[in-house]
């Protein structure tokens, strides 16, 4: 505007000042038409000026459809002007720091297994996830943790998925299928460390990590279903040390299927059931060369795992399929919440001796938390499982906050012996059962960072193939690091 008023006072000067404008005469006549269309240049040129002004001007308001970037919850995102594209940066840290006290009930010398204390990054995770053309999202996630030692980087998930047909989504990739209330749940807000031994046998079955897969995941405000058909882990060839890369003919087929739900809930409390279904339609055809061709084998470590020693153990099971299910329950009130789940494993035996029957297995396990700040675990409809509680008071200790402090306890076992005593020997299968008792404290400075304290109590009664006890007690402790965003 003050633009505008000094081109025309400049203007009506240059007119006021011409010697001799009074004057009728043509040459007089000619100057003042001159001074007009000067006049009706300036004019234009203002009302150009404006235009162009006003739309800067409105372009930097902040209803303006332009693209935008933001950091929420530590995550950077970056999405278009109309939502329909998008991209977000996240990362997971988790440092594990244990010593292990051995000193009750060792097995012989010759097959003890000293564990080995000290630390390991449980998980080094590095990703992007989002959404492409408003109704297709992704993630990229890669990982450079590992089991008892750090691992070259590998495809942790790689997937996209259709969500344009709510309440359904199409995924197809590498991911984890969802087998069970523990196995659903965020790693970044577990209660523990690891999941219970059973759950993690169980997903592992037919689903677990790196596992590739398409199937149809759908949800509401109090219900969950997934199916996935699931195929081989993800190979890879550069680590001779890990599993990722035995070579196989023929891959795995298999099914991984989910139901739950919270069919009673309130204000402040709900009851989650569920039902979960692991099978092996076709075991890995590991070729001729192998020991056992088609071979399933049920095996973990010790819900910690700075040592990646496995302590039970079924070995190689000539197998023509197998199956794995398991009931889900939990309830929660206020920031209380406990959660227990059992399951049942089979295994058909490809060619079984005279006389043997199919192997069967069972474990469970129940835990439990309590927020002594208040907050309560959060309950994801998306996932039908629960997560980190929320922070109310992120730490500032200048301001009297300490974040949010929860106790937890567990007790998880398993047993994977079956006809241990029999006097068919292809018939034993002695895996040996598990019995842990887990007590941990945890602190959530900020919805970002997080530390776990975990007390480990552990038995393993088991027998080798000679009849010989290999069992041990043993006591652990853990701390945790982590930040996730």
């Amino acid at each position: 505007m003050a633009l505008k008023s000094k081109l025309l006072l400049g203007a009506t000067g240059l007119v006021l000042a011409w010697p001799g404008l009074a004057a009728a005469d043509p040459a007089t006549d000619a100057k003042i038409a001159a001074l007009e269309a000067q006049l009706s240049l300036l004019q234009a040129q203002i009302a150009e000026l404006k235009i162009s002004t006003g739309a800067s001007i409105a372009a930097k308001r902040p209803d303006a459809k332009t693209a935008s970037a933001s950091i929420a919850g530590g995550k950077p995102t970056i999405t278009s002007s109309d939502g329909k594209f998008s991209a977000t940066l996240h990362g997971v840290m988790q440092l594990d720091t244990a010593k292990y006290d051995q000193h009750d009930r060792l097995p012989a010398a010759v097959t003890a297994r000293d564990l080995s204390g000290g630390a390991n990054f449980r998980r080094a995770r590095i990703g992007v996830d989002g959404r492409v053309f408003g109704a297709f999202d992704y993630n990229i996630l890669f990982d450079f943790g590992g089991s008892g030692a750090e691992d070259s980087g590998r495809i942790q998930e790689m997937w996209v998925q259709y969500s344009g047909l709510k309440p359904l989504r199409f995924r197809v990739g590498a991911f984890a299928p969802p087998l069970g209330l523990e196995d659903a749940a965020s790693t970044n807000g577990a209660l523990f460390p690891e999941r219970p031994a059973a759950a993690d046998i169980a997903r592992g079955l037919a689903g677990g990590d790196t596992r590739i897969g398409g199937g149809v995941i759908g949800h509401g405000d109090h219900w969950f279903a997934s199916a996935i058909a699931t195929g081989a882990l993800v190979q890879s060839l550069n680590s001779a040390t890990t599993a990722f890369n035995a070579p196989i003919f023929d891959e795995q087929q298999g099914y991984a299927l989910r139901v739950a739900g919270t069919p009673l809930h309130g204000a402040d409390w709900l009851i989650h059931v569920g039902a979960n279904a692991s099978v092996v339609a076709q075991p890995t055809d590991l070729g001729a060369a192998a020991g056992t061709r088609y071979a399933l084998q049920l095996r973990e470590r010790p819900e910690l795992r700075v040592d990646g020693s496995r302590l039970v153990d079924t070995g190689q099971i000539d197998a023509r399929g197998a199956q794995a299910y398991g009931l889900e329950f939990a309830a929660q009130k206020q920031n209380l919440y406990i959660q227990a789940e059992y399951f049942d494993f089979s295994v058909d035996r490809r060619n079984p001796a005279v006389g043997a029957s199919d192997p069967s297995f069972n474990g469970w396990y129940a835990q439990g938390s309590w927020v002594l700040t208040g907050e309560r675990r959060k309950y994801n409809t998306t996932t039908a499982a629960f997560d980190a509680p929320g922070v109310d008071k992120p730490f500032d200790p200048s301001n009297g906050q300490w974040g949010a402090w929860e106790l937890a306890a567990r007790y998880s076992t398993i047993d994977l012996n079956d006809a241990e005593n029999s006097l068919i020997a292809a018939e034993r299968v002695r895996g040996g059962e598990q019995d842990i008792w887990t007590l941990g404290v945890n602190w959530f400075p900020n919805p970002a960072v997080k530390f776990m304290l975990d007390y480990y109590d552990v038995s393993v009664d088991r027998k080798n193939a000679a009849g010989a006890a290999i069992g041990q007690d043993y006591r652990a402790l853990n701390l945790r690091s982590q930040i996730a965003f």
